[in-house]
């Protein structure tokens, strides 16, 4: 059959499909894939239960476009560079340029548009840049699908992984518990199939799916999203195993055109917010100073709009005009050194700070302070004596449902009951059928059969002790005795799986959950979990540091409880960390109280996806910065509602979509080295604030002081902007700054009453140092008069100027002892750098053409002793500010 496709995202579609629809079509209204049987649905996208040719798929490929959402896509570098400029520092840069511009101060106006130019470039550029890493590195955690193809159409099909991006309409795929849907699809075979579609329709419970080729008059006029033979994107795969045809791809998707670009931003970090409250807070001072110094200048001076340039320089002295392209820069760079030294992949570049800022890191124990693979213990009868039959079945359901359910891989307890029973596959048992786990049945069924047994199936069900006993056929008083023997040996720290079985007279149809009754129990499967060898060094590390583990897991609270006391997280009151919380007492609490027991407990037991959620957040509104380690669908909703969400790069696909952070494996070492790296940069950030906002408001204080006690402008705009441009260029060095060691000893956060504490005291002692200098100035000029008093003056004053905000950026990286003060590095080097240019610029050819003249030694030698003065006066105020931290 001959094809005719189109790009992805045109409305067209294969001859035979029905035609594409709007977003939320009415009730009843056909879908591609809906109408017809799964025969017919195949032969209409051309393709068969044994997929597509290869070169067929590469064909439509190439027509569709990538499997790929239109607002997903990576943003082009002018795009990013017009969109620097909704940066608010940035924006009012571009406001004063205009206005200085208006009032015919081309010089100021050029100086302030180049600011504004290198502002953006700088930081698009490093976005861009950013992206693109990211983009490579996320190629390593790419998510895959499995596809059914063949390379010639008489080859046999074979399943193969694929990137997402490739699949077409008319592929065969499989589908296996935690995949993503990465596709509209419509289901040829099911084996207890179901999927999470709260992200088009906002339920939370999961859906069953399953073929229909003959119409259900029950689901009549239901919506697309009730109808069990289709799957959308944008679903997750909860339980079971199933295989699909596509029938849409990238912009024809209903997820497509349920969620817009808008979908997909996430709310402001707490970094970003902290970074925007103090940006608002300058500017509102920034826009207040042109007018208070024009009034200033008219009341005392007389001056009318004259001095409308210098107030607007005196506004642009204020701005850390540098500052988005400083934060973007450490950022970009600590994400780049971790993903190469750490196989750790940010894929939100906030999310490196906040991981800097996490003081409480919440995760299950499973896999992370202990191994992924739990071992057996034992196996025992009702009457608690050791019975290998157990064992035996045990592993008979899990091999069964295993191959009959075509689940991808065994989860931990059944391998770990497959690897201690002795050659499950030699029994004599076939399996008939399979019934996998699932999280609301909590139990798995295999139905087997022996040859030599016609007529007789056996159905073998292991599970949660609870559930595996509601469905046997027992009287209440031996429900509850083996209820209390379960009790004490999970009290003990062991896992329990309960096995039960019955026989059942042989049928060809197939089996559903309501077969799982009346059975008879077999006995328990014991297991334990054995700690991560680097479990309890990594917990200590975390703990000096300053970040507090607390345990969120769905096992019984004793096996919890053991684990994490032999790792010597303490869950007793004496060792201050509170009782084990269960999840049955997070339901009585209120917000406000599980805000107060959350704070107090380590370990969370018998948690849903949804406990683990309401946890997160009430520790959030308590004021914590939350990390949260998952990598299981259960672990959406807590990696959502967290600061920082991480996972393991072997996570399922859904969580790995949703988390911040994908480390190279399930381990505390690794976050270890994340929050380093967050702290790395964010102390970077940190510093630059401190040291440049300080350093700004005294040069603005001293320059508001001058201006209204000198009968001339203490410093022309252009003077001014282009100090503020020697320094921006120093500035870049922060980003590339190494942090003192207690800048990595504790969460980095601002705090705004210590931020603002730090550069009003440092401002003000910048200011004295320049007041100071206006004394050697008027010493040192005091012959010189006119033209030549005004041009000296402005060289002394811009000289030293540069000279002090070179000593501030070397004498206020705070935590640090001597040796790492006199330690080489890109921040002495640029402030070198700046103090060369302040002495040398005055005296070349570009001075008198900036209204700078020469200055007489005797400033010098004078200026020398200021800033000896105002070292030493740096000095001991940074000591008693780090006395005081």
């Amino acid at each position: 059959m001959p094809e005719s496709s189109a790009a992805a995202g045109s409305g067209r579609t294969i001859p035979g499909t029905p035609a594409p629809v709007t977003p939320f079509p009415a009730v009843g209204t056909s879908v591609p894939g809906s109408v017809g049987t799964s025969l017919q649905i195949l032969r209409s996208l051309d393709s068969g239960p044994r997929g597509l040719v290869e070169a067929h798929a590469e064909e439509r490929l190439a027509r569709f476009g990538e499997n790929v959402l239109p607002a997903w896509r990576p943003v082009p570098w002018p795009r990013r560079f017009v969109r620097s400029l909704r940066d608010p520092f940035t924006s009012v840069l571009l406001c004063l340029g205009l206005v200085s511009a208006v009032v015919s101060a081309w010089g100021t106006a050029c100086v302030i548009l180049a600011l504004v130019a290198v502002s953006c470039l700088l930081r698009s550029t490093e976005e861009h840049r950013a992206d693109r890493s990211t983009a490579a590195l996320r190629e390593l955690v790419a998510t895959t699908a499995t596809v059914v193809r063949r390379t010639s159409a008489d080859a046999p099909s074979r399943e193969r992984e694929v990137p997402v991006a490739d699949l077409v309409p008319g592929d065969v795929i499989r589908l296996g518990p935690g995949d993503l849907v990465p596709a509209d699809v419509r289901v040829l075979r099911a084996g207890g199939l179901t999927v999470h579609q709260s992200a088009l329709t906002g339920e939370s419970a999961p859906v069953a799916k399953h073929p229909l080729d003959a119409p259900d008059p029950a689901l009549a006029g239901a919506g697309p999203f009730a109808q069990p033979q289709l799957c959308f994107q944008g679903s997750s795969v909860t339980s079971g195993s199933g295989t699909a045809v596509i029938t849409a791809t990238g912009g024809a998707t209903r997820f497509a055109a349920a969620h817009d670009g808008r979908a997909r931003q996430r709310g402001a970090s707490a970094f970003d917010r902290s970074v925007q409250g103090i940006s608002w807070t300058l500017i509102r001072f920034m826009l207040l100073t042109p007018p208070l110094v024009l009034m200033a200048n008219a009341a005392l001076r007389g001056r009318g709009l004259e001095t409308l340039p210098f107030a607007v320089a005196v506004a642009v002295g204020l701005t850390p005009e540098m500052l988005p392209v400083i934060v973007t820069t450490a950022l970009a760079r600590g994400a780049a050194r971790l993903a190469r030294t750490s196989g750790v992949i940010v894929k939100r570049l906030p999310a490196l700070h906040d991981l800097g800022a996490v003081d409480v890191l919440c995760l299950d124990k499973t896999g992370t302070l202990t191994e992924d693979r739990p071992v057996v213990e034992a196996a025992v009868d009702g009457s608690d004596l050791p019975d290998p039959g157990v064992l035996r079945w045990a592993a008979l359901s899990a091999l069964w449902t295993l191959q009959l359910a075509e689940l991808p891989a065994p989860d931990a307890l059944d391998e770990a009951v497959l690897d201690a029973a002795e050659h499950p596959e030699d029994s004599a048992y076939e399996g008939v059928a399979a019934l996998p786990f699932d999280p609301v049945r909590r139990v798995a069924t295999a139905v087997l059969r022996r040859p030599d047994r016609l007529g007789v199936h056996t159905l073998v069900t292991k599970g949660a002790v609870e559930a595996v006993l509601e469905r046997c056929a027992l009287d209440g008083e031996e429900r509850e005795r083996l209820l209390a023997l379960a009790a004490r040996k999970a009290e003990s720290g062991l896992r329990l799986l309960a096995v039960a079985r019955a026989d059942r007279p042989a049928r060809h149809g197939g089996y559903t959950p309501a077969d799982e009754r009346g059975l008879t129990f077999v006995g328990l499967v014991a297991l334990r979990d054995v700690p991560a060898p680097s479990a309890a060094d990594a917990l200590d590390v975390l703990a000096r540091r300053g970040v507090t583990v607390k345990v969120l897991t769905g096992d019984h609270p004793g096996t919890a409880a053991r684990v994490c006391e032999d790792l010597g997280l303490r869950t007793d009151p004496a060792g201050g960390c509170g009782e084990v919380v269960t999840a049955e007492l997070v339901d009585t609490l209120s917000d406000a109280e599980l805000a107060r027991v959350a704070d107090r407990a380590t370990v969370f037991a018998r948690c849903t996806p949804e406990h683990k959620a309401r946890i997160v957040s009430a520790l959030r509104a308590a004021g914590h910065t939350i990390g949260f380690l998952g990598d299981g669908v259960n672990d959406l909703p807590a990696l959502h509602a967290a600061d920082v969400g991480i996972c393991p790069r072997n996570a399922v696909d859904v969580a790995r979509e949703a988390a911040d952070v994908v480390l190279a494996e399930k381990d505390l070492t690794a976050i270890d080295r994340a929050v380093l790296a967050g702290r790395h940069s964010s102390g970077n950030i940190a510093t630059y604030l401190r040291i440049t906002l300080s350093s700004n408001l005294g040069n603005v204080i001293a320059m508001l002081t001058a201006g209204l006690m000198l009968p001339f402008l203490p410093m022309l705009p252009a003077q001014v902007l282009v100090q503020n441009l020697c320094f921006d260029a120093a500035q870049l060095a922060f980003a590339f700054d190494r942090p003192g060691a207690s800048a990595l000893r504790r969460p980095a956060v601002l705090r705004s009453r210590d931020f603002l504490r730090f550069i009003t005291g440092f401002g003000l002692l910048n200011a004295a140092a320049d007041l100071a200098t206006f004394g050697v100035l008027a010493l040192a000029l005091h012959n010189a008069a006119g033209t030549d008093g005004e041009a000296a003056f402005h060289a002394g004053w811009f000289t030293e100027n540069l000279l002090t905000q070179a000593l501030v950026m070397v004498l206020l990286r705070t935590g640090r002892s001597a040796a790492e003060r006199r330690a080489g590095g890109p921040l002495r080097a640029a402030a070198g750098g700046l103090a060369v240019v302040g002495v040398l610029l005055p005296l070349t050819p570009l001075g008198p053409l900036l209204g700078m003249s020469a200055l007489p030694l005797l400033y010098y030698l004078l200026l020398g002793s200021v800033l000896g003065l105002y070292a030493v006066g740096l000095t001991a105020a940074r000591r008693r500010y780090e006395r005081r931290r």
